[in-house]
């Protein structure tokens, strides 16, 4: 199934509602075997937040080798390929080791009690 994120999103793909939303559409397919491809063609502009909630969140549940043979990326440029990449190799590290878990999950609430 391919997606186009311009039509779904826009061409600034930037926050965690709009992460969520792409998310929201590709679970079910990848969890069920099925390919998937993010059309990102006249997509200018991406944030970290967006691909946290929308490709970070997968690898809760789906290993990143599934991922990679499921999971494509079309016409995404080189800003966002490199954000792309940093979020999933945070993520990776985030999912697969308990610790690093926790701890960020310590900071993370932490500062939020703090405003």
């Amino acid at each position: 199934m391919r997606h186009d994120i311009h039509d779904l999103i826009g061409k600034a793909c930037m926050t965690p509602d709009e992460g969520q939303k792409v998310y929201d559409l590709i679970y079910p397919e990848l969890v069920a075997n099925r390919p998937v491809e993010l059309d990102f063609a006249r997509v200018e502009i991406f944030a970290s937040p967006f691909f946290n909630f929308a490709i970070g969140q997968l690898l809760r549940d789906i290993s990143p080798d599934t991922l990679n043979r499921l999971l494509k990326f079309s016409h995404l440029n080189p800003v966002g390929r490199h954000v792309l990449t940093r979020v999933i190799e945070n993520s990776k590290q985030y999912y697969s080791n308990e610790n690093t878990r926790k701890a960020v999950d310590e900071v993370v609430s932490e500062q939020a009690n703090s405003f």
